[in-house]
């Protein structure tokens, strides 16, 4: 009887019918259920390109040269452009891109207390890094004797290397005005903001009481392009007293 009931009940209920979609109306479906996993797939391809990219340097602008400063206080920005683009003048293209790139890279490692300190610290660890990855070949410095005692990196200037128990330092760099290569660099004049006050100054004159030095070698592994970094050690040095 209960079956008769409900055939009666339900006497005008019908199936309910397949839907076609259109070509349009089943993408439109697929991409709400899958639209995140591509956009995660398309970004994780990005990044892979990216990073591989990073890794080959492709679409980057390498340095022919590298340049360490190492001091307590930074460059201004307008110093070390200026100072990039003379040293530039003076170069090479070393890796054949069309254009001859010096990168100053500036590790400020000086610092008292708080966030001066983590300043430092931080200036410290990348500085590190660079003398690890034989980076920079040239050394701008502000205390080279404290620097080749903590690092003992850098060569004489006769191309020798020191022993690792040497003290005789100041075989190793050259005054910045003893250089007359340098010192006739135009590198015009600056202008830094320092307790929301500008300050302008010359160029020449913030850089003449920094040393130079270069890089000593003591196993097979070389900076990039070491040839041609001595010659243009050669060029910066040339009529100083070695």
């Amino acid at each position: 009887m209960a079956s008769e009931y409900l055939k009666w009940k339900y006497r005008d209920v019908h199936p309910e019918q397949t839907v076609e979609l259109t070509p349009r109306q089943r993408r439109a479906n697929w991409w709400y259920y899958h639209k995140w996993h591509v956009l995660l797939g398309v970004g994780l391809l990005a990044l892979g390109v990216y990073l591989g990219a990073r890794v080959l340097g492709i679409g980057q602008v390498l340095p022919d040269y590298q340049v360490a400063y190492v001091a307590s206080a930074a460059l201004p920005e307008d110093t070390a452009a200026a100072l990039e683009n003379a040293l530039a003048e003076l170069g090479t293209d070393c890796n054949g891109d069309g254009q001859v790139v010096v990168r100053l890279n500036q590790y400020v490692t000086g610092g008292g207390s708080g966030e001066e300190a983590v300043y430092a610290y931080a200036g410290s660890t990348k500085l590190m890094a660079d003398l690890n990855a034989c980076d920079s070949y040239f050394f701008l410095l502000e205390d080279p004797e404290a620097f080749q005692e903590a690092y003992h990196i850098l060569r004489r200037l006769d191309g020798s290397l020191p022993e690792e128990t040497e003290q005789d330092y100041e075989s190793c760099y050259l005054s910045w005005s003893e250089c007359q290569a340098l010192r006739a660099l135009p590198l015009g004049e600056y202008t830094e903001e320092v307790l929301n006050q500008k300050i302008h100054g010359d160029s020449q004159e913030r850089l003449a009481s920094l040393f130079v030095a270069r890089r000593g070698f003591w196993t097979e592994r070389t900076c990039s392009y070491s040839e041609e970094c001595d010659a243009l050690w050669t060029v910066i040095t040339e009529g100083s007293e070695q």
